[in-house]
């Protein structure tokens, strides 16, 4: 018989039959579980099918909201936006990340990728959540990406606001930066930041991060393999940040920049009525758009370990001796305990002499007999050395913890230090050795273990201009919603009172006011026409050495070991408007470096004023015209 299957003539054995049976069985089955397989996908999993196939399809976008705008106190913008081109990859559309990225790099050629998609925010990324891999790209990387858009799957090009500030450098220590969140942000438990979003780093930017940054939007897009769009399928407008109306007057603050010239130093002006920030200085300074593009690792290394602290605002941060700036307090306090009258004198002869250490006057030759008006208009050490020696180091501490000195000022700012007000007690507590009776010459001078911010020494002379009244200082005047809504207003806070005698305050500020203006005086550089500056001067030391081997060895101490320059004021005499101090490191006297920087911020202050009062007086006489 023929074998239909074969087609050859063989006999159908029973063993031949069984093996047929079992294979058409095993074939019978396979198809059969198919057959379930295919009912199953197509009928009870159509729809969860369907929803995944969709979903591979469609991308959710975050929108990035602009934040809000800064301006100084007469609408000038110090902080915008920019649209910035930023280059994205979108995670889960390849499983070989490094094939993408060498793709990349080679079609870049020789333009550096400053992010790869080995960072640690790619490694951690979900599944079609967004990553930045550069931010604020050229025109040239954008047509490379969108050229090669088949070749490069989850890459494309995004737009997103950048940080704009139009002064750069010259505001940069108070506003801050931006930049994307880091590990740290993203991991603290009360964040509401999410991959890729953009924060204030530093200063005000930072402080106020929470009014700045807005809501972010989103978008739902059908894309096609390249991660085209084809279809927008929702959207959910971002919310912009909040506008931050700021005290301060970019004049006086440009020209404060101007003064120091790229010394290391830094400079305040504050309004002595009520303790608004009109300029706030540190030098050297960074430019903040280095940050919006992300900065290299050796850059921001260079910037922390730079000796002169550019990444710092010395405004609040730096501490320094207070030099003869602190004559000042010595006075009140001799003045106020009866230890001296404002006739009483003193000799200098060019030193003073204490157990067997002489302790020297600036001016080599002496002043000779100088009462306390001449003493403060001419700086003479010898005659605060006296005074400080009647006085003791407690009193001194008392008087210039009066003055608001060895405290935080409380504002609201990073980093703000206390400064030092030695005492007795304090030392013995700090080094746990007594006090000596040569270390109460020094800080009657500024020097010794006395430390202070430029901020303190700028609100303890305010104090005293305005009467006694001790405010805390403040940068913000409101908080406006995008649309020009007040959210929020900040009003002046007093914190302390300067209790000291109507005749006291008179007789300091006569004296002041001869420092810049009578002959012989060391503060005569800040003098202003018209503005009856009061002002003193200062020049600490760096390191303590006795006065005759600093001369001696002056050609071998180097640039940051000479004096700071200080210079200290406030404006005009009666009814001020205006307290400054400048500092500048290693710079020397502060008759000579700081107190021009401070002439220049009180000129521009003032020139603003009149061009303000200009107008209201010719329409007023313009007004008087009509009438008559």
């Amino acid at each position: 018989m023929e074998n239909r299957f074969t087609g050859l003539n063989a006999p159908e054995t029973p063993e031949f039959r069984q093996k047929f049976k079992v294979v058409f069985s095993v074939v019978l089955i396979v198809f059969s579980l198919l057959l379930i397989r295919l009912w199953y996908l197509q009928v009870i999993k159509a729809t969860e099918l369907r929803e995944r196939s969709e979903s591979n399809s469609v991308r959710f976008r975050k929108i990035i909201p602009m934040r809000g705008v800064i301006t100084d106190r007469n609408g000038v913008v110090i902080a915008d936006n920019l649209p910035s081109f930023d280059v994205v990859y979108m995670p889960g559309t390849t499983e070989d990340n490094e094939q993408l990225v060498s793709r990349l790099q080679i079609l870049y050629a020789r333009k550096k990728m400053q992010i790869d998609l080995s960072s640690q925010y790619s490694k951690k990324a979900r599944p079609f959540m967004p990553v930045k891999l550069e931010r604020n790209v050229g025109m040239e990387k954008v047509a490379i990406v969108e050229a090669n858009s088949v070749t490069l799957p989850g890459i494309y090009v995004d737009v997103s606001p950048m940080r704009l500030y139009p002064q750069g450098e010259i505001t940069a220590s108070l506003l801050g930066y931006t930049g994307e969140v880091d590990k740290d942000d993203l991991e603290s438990g009360d964040s509401e930041y999410t991959l890729g979003d953009i924060a204030g780093k530093h200063g005000v930017e930072k402080v106020l991060d929470s009014y700045l940054r807005g809501r972010n939007g989103a978008e739902l897009v059908e894309v096609n393999v390249h991660e085209k769009e084809i279809q927008n399928l929702g959207r959910v407008e971002p919310q912009p940040g909040s506008n931050v109306v700021m005290t301060i007057d970019s004049d006086v603050q440009k020209a404060a920049w101007l003064g120091l010239n790229g010394k290391a130093g830094s400079a305040i002006a504050l309004d002595p009525r009520d303790g608004a920030i009109l300029a706030m200085v540190s030098t050297p300074s960074f430019d903040p758009h280095l940050f919006n593009m992300g900065i290299t690792a050796e850059h921001w290394r260079d910037l922390l370990q730079n000796p002169l602290a550019p990444m710092t605002n010395k405004v609040v941060s730096g501490q320094y001796p207070p030099g003869s700036t602190y004559k000042l307090i010595i006075a009140a306090a001799g003045l106020e305990e009866g230890i001296i009258t404002p006739h009483k004198q003193f000799f200098c002869g060019g030193g003073f002499t204490m157990g067997n250490r002489t302790f020297r006057c600036w001016k080599k030759g002496g002043h000779g007999h100088v009462s306390l008006h001449r003493a403060l208009v001419e700086s003479c050490d010898v005659y605060f050395y006296n005074v400080g020696k009647l006085l003791g180091p407690d009193k001194i501490a008392k008087y210039a913890r009066l003055f608001g000195l060895g405290q935080p000022t409380g504002i609201a700012f990073p980093n703000e230090k206390t400064g030092i007000v030695p005492s007795q007690q304090w030392k013995l507590a700090r080094m746990k050795q007594p006090w000596l009776p040569g270390e109460t010459i020094s800080i009657a001078i500024g020097q010794g273990y006395n430390l202070l911010t430029p901020l303190q020494l700028a609100n303890a002379y305010a104090a005293f201009a305005n009467g006694g009244i001790i405010w805390q200082p403040y940068y913000l005047q409101r908080i406006e919603s995008f649309d020009g809504k007040k959210l929020k207003e900040f009003k002046p806070v007093k914190i302390g009172n300067l209790t000291l005698k109507k005749e006291t305050f008179d007789v300091l500020s006569k004296a002041l006011w001869g420092v810049v203006n009578e002959e012989g005086g060391t503060g005569r550089n800040a003098m202003v026409l018209n503005a009856n500056v009061c002002g003193k001067t200062g020049t600490s030391q760096v390191i303590g050495l006795p006065q005759d081997a600093r001369a001696r060895l002056a050609k071998r101490i180097r640039d940051m070991h000479k004096d700071h320059a200080l210079f200290v004021c406030y404006a005009p005499q009666k009814n001020p408007e205006i307290a400054i101090a400048v500092i500048v490191e290693n710079a020397g006297g502060g008759g000579a470096v700081a107190a021009p920087i401070a002439r220049q911020m009180l000129e521009a202050y003032f020139k603003k004023q009149a061009q303000e009062k200009k107008p209201v007086a010719i329409a007023q006489s313009a007004a008087v015209r009509k009438n008559q």
